[in-house]
């Protein structure tokens, strides 16, 4: 193979990568934009006069939150929220309460497991504080309010209207056996002489 011949098909072969360079990099803007609008929802091409109408929608749009609760019926506890509904706006945080009561004779830990109905709305409601998020310990007898504080994401689909939280708590018994032992085991010690 002669020298020319090989320098020419060493040209050509970076002319060939420098043009398949020059081509993917032209091409990396609409596959940028494929993937942000049809993968992460995101819209590029919205004038400033689209994103104002957008934020001035956000802002006028107003949701029901629906709040319910019960127990499991192995816990003797009293539990409900303090209000039923309240009128939220998307991108706010707020705050609503629980009422519960153990109404057995002895402390018990319980534990609250959420759900946001509709289905399609659970992603788009965040609980930023949650009595759910941990154990809860009653002493017989005890009552507390318990708050949860969320927000409310403004990106929430259109056709919803209205969102359910509801809360149902269930007995730990695990937890509640080790309190209860422990408390046992401290009354046995404050008994001896």
């Amino acid at each position: 193979m002669s020298t020319t011949k090989t320098k020419t098909l060493g040209i050509g072969k970076m002319l060939g990568v420098a043009l398949a360079a020059f081509g993917f990099a032209f091409a990396l803007v609409p596959i940028y934009r494929i993937a942000c609008e049809k993968v992460f929802g995101v819209r590029l091409e919205q004038g400033p006069v689209q994103v104002r109408a957008d934020a001035a929608a956000r802002q006028e749009r107003w949701i029901t939150v629906q709040f319910d609760g019960g127990v499991n019926s192995k816990l003797p506890w009293h539990f409900k929220p303090e209000q039923t509904t309240m009128r939220v706006q998307p991108g706010r945080q707020y705050e609503a309460l629980y009422f519960a009561k153990n109404e057995g004779d002895r402390a018990i830990v319980g534990n609250a497991v959420p759900s946001v109905a509709p289905a399609r709305a659970s992603g788009y409601f965040s609980k930023t504080e949650c009595f759910c998020f941990t154990a809860q310990t009653l002493q017989a007898g005890e009552s507390r309010d318990m708050p949860v504080r969320f927000i409310v994401d403004p990106d929430l689909p259109a056709g919803v209207k209205t969102i359910t939280l509801s809360y149902t708590f269930y007995k730990n018994d695990a937890q509640t056996a080790a309190l209860n032992v422990g408390k046992a085991q401290a009354d046995v010690a404050r008994a001896a002489p």
